[in-house]
C-alpha cells in the first residue's frame, strides 16, 4: 500500500491524470521553455561570435600597418558585426570620392550608410529577444492559469464526495502546482537570458557606433588633407 501510495502522488502520475485543460497548460509551457532554451544557446553563441570577431578587427584596423583599401578588399559586403559597418562606411566613401562629391557630402554619405548597416546589425542581435520577454512575462500567468483551474476541480469534487479527506484533495492540488511550477521554470530562465542578451546587445551596439565615429574621423582627416593637396 505505501508503495502504491507513492506512486499515485509521484510527478509523472498526477501529470498524466491531470485533466486536459491543466495537461495542455503544462504542454503549452513546456514547448515554450523548450523554445527558449534553444534561443538562449542560439543567441549566447552570436553574442559571442560577435564580440570576439569586434576585438579581433578592431585590433586587426587600429594596427600600424593597416591598408584600408586592402582591409576592404578582405572583407564580404554582407559581412555581420563591425566588418559590415567598415565595408559600408568605405564601400560608400570610395564610390562618392570616385565621383568627385563635395567632401561634406562624402562624410554625410559614408555616416549614413554606416548607421543603416548598425541599424541591421542591432536587428540582427535583437532577433528573437521579444519571444524571450513574452515567455518571462507569460508564462507564470498561464502556470497561475492551470494551477486555479485544477484547485477548482479538486474542491468541486471534494464538495460532490461524502467523505471530505485530504487524501481526496491533494492529488488535485498538487497537479494544479506542478502547472505553476513549470511556469516558473520555463519564466526565470527566460527572464534572465533576457535581460543578459539586452545589455550585451547594447553594449555591442554602442561599440559599433564608437568604431563608426573614430572610422569617420579617420576619413574625415584623410579626405580634407588630399583636398588640400
Amino acid at each position: 500500500m505505501p508503495t502504491s501510495t507513492t506512486h499515485s502522488m509521484s510527478p509523472w502520475t498526477l501529470v498524466a491524470e491531470a485533466s486536459l485543460l491543466v495537461q495542455g497548460v503544462m504542454l503549452i509551457l513546456v514547448l515554450a521553455s523548450l523554445i527558449s532554451w534553444f534561443l538562449i544557446i542560439q543567441r549566447s553563441s552570436l553574442m559571442g561570435a560577435a564580440k570576439r570577431s569586434l576585438t579581433r578587427f578592431e585590433r586587426s584596423f587600429w594596427s600600424k600597418d593597416t591598408d584600408l583599401q586592402q582591409l576592404y578588399q578582405q572583407q564580404q559586403p554582407d559581412s555581420p558585426g563591425v566588418e559590415g559597418v567598415f565595408h559600408a562606411g568605405y564601400s560608400e566613401f570610395a564610390h562618392m570620392r570616385a565621383q568627385q562629391s563635395d567632401p561634406d557630402a562624402v562624410m554625410e554619405g559614408v555616416q549614413r550608410a554606416m548607421r543603416v548597416a548598425i541599424s541591421q546589425e542591432e536587428e540582427r542581435l535583437e532577433k528573437n529577444l521579444p519571444f524571450l520577454a513574452t515567455v518571462g512575462s507569460v508564462s507564470p500567468y498561464i502556470g497561475l492559469f492551470g494551477t486555479v483551474w485544477g484547485i477548482m476541480n479538486s474542491f468541486i469534487g471534494l464538495s460532490q464526495s461524502e467523505q471530505a479527506t485530504l487524501s481526496a484533495v491533494a492529488p488535485g492540488i498538487a497537479e494544479a502546482l506542478i502547472a505553476t511550477a513549470i511556469g516558473l521554470f520555463a519564466a526565470i530562465p527566460a527572464v534572465i537570458a533576457y535581460n543578459r542578451f539586452a545589455a550585451r546587445s547594447e553594449g555591442l551596439i554602442s561599440r559599433y557606433y564608437t568604431f563608426a565615429e573614430q572610422f569617420s574621423t579617420l576619413l574625415h582627416r584623410r579626405l580634407h588633407s588630399r583636398a588640400e593637396q
